[in-house]
């Protein structure tokens, strides 16, 4: 597409929305002749008519609606790109806080922010690692890294990472002491090592799915754990059986120290999210940090 090609697109946005040449002129900063002389080049150039034109009105014709549809998404992403970078002219500085459970934290936000905080010195970064998940507000958090299922209604939902799977591990110690499970069902002659993400909730469930069939577990064992660390840590000592994310266990079942079992039954799931509240005004430095923890796949 040539470059003046993509102007006259953005006139014939600009008329159609106002619904008047004048409006429009305005809008763009131009004489009303020349929106008028943009659109009649535009239509020559496409080969149809792309505006019903009164002596005070303008609307589109079926075939300008349509081209309308198909633009407005992409201009629109446009121009919500430049004003994040228009934003981001002023050096971003001061404090964010950032809660995070501490595998988000470990595999998708630690990248991120020693290298931001390199580049723009005067930002401050405060990374709370829990694996409850926090009230942003009440918390005076800014943002927080979770998995795309824990983001509320009234949050703003950026993707950070690629999408995940669960992963159900034991030490082959443990295996042979006491069978391999083939089915989700099995697990309740087996010791599982459970969390509890804060003292006041629930035990986590394990949920599992294969051919539109889903389980769910309340599985019990030796342990309960608030952090996946040292779930991992008791079962590669033969305690039982752990149910964590893939990244968590994938050098521990590299090195053999566990065996991963029922993969079949653990699909993939939405990946982490960077969410914040919609109704707060967004700083710089965090208006940074969007921009860079966007997973774009």
């Amino acid at each position: 597409m040539k470059r003046e090609d993509l102007a006259d697109l953005t006139a014939f946005v600009a008329v159609a929305d106002a619904g008047n040449f004048t409006r429009a002129a305005v809008q763009l900063g131009v004489s009303q002749s020349a929106v008028s002389h943009t659109i009649r080049r535009l239509e020559a150039s496409l080969g149809f008519k792309l505006l019903n034109r009164t002596s005070r009105n303008v609307s589109t014709t079926d075939a300008g609606a349509k081209l309308l549809a198909a633009l407005r998404p992409g201009l629109d992403q446009i121009s919500a790109r430049i004003e994040e970078l228009r934003s981001l002219g002023d050096a971003p500085r001061g404090l964010l806080r950032v809660t995070s459970s501490m595998t988000g934290a470990r595999t998708v936000l630690w990248p991120v922010v020693s290298a931001m905080v390199r580049d723009y010195p005067e930002v401050q970064i405060e990374i709370n690692t829990d694996s409850r998940v926090s009230d942003l507000a009440e918390d005076r958090f800014d943002a927080a890294v979770r998995l795309g299922e824990s983001v509320g209604p009234d949050m703003i939902g950026v993707p950070a990472g690629p999408p995940l799977r669960m992963a159900a591990v034991a030490s082959p110690a443990y295996f042979a002491r006491r069978g391999v499970p083939l089915h989700p069902d099995d697990l309740d002659d087996h010791d599982c090592l459970t969390m509890r993400f804060s003292s006041n909730s629930v035990i986590y469930d394990w949920e599992f799915e294969r051919d539109e069939k889903e389980i769910v577990k309340r599985v019990t064992g030796p342990f309960v754990f608030n952090e996946s660390d040292f779930l991992i840590k008791a079962a590669c000592d033969g305690y039982g059986i752990a149910f964590v994310t893939e990244p968590e266990i994938r050098a521990a079942v590299a090195n053999g120290s566990l065996r991963r079992v029922l993969e079949d039954w653990c699909p993939p799931f939405s990946g982490f999210t960077l969410c914040y509240s919609g109704r707060r005004q967004t700083s710089s430095a965090l208006r940074l940090l969007i921009d860079r923890l966007r997973y774009r796949g």
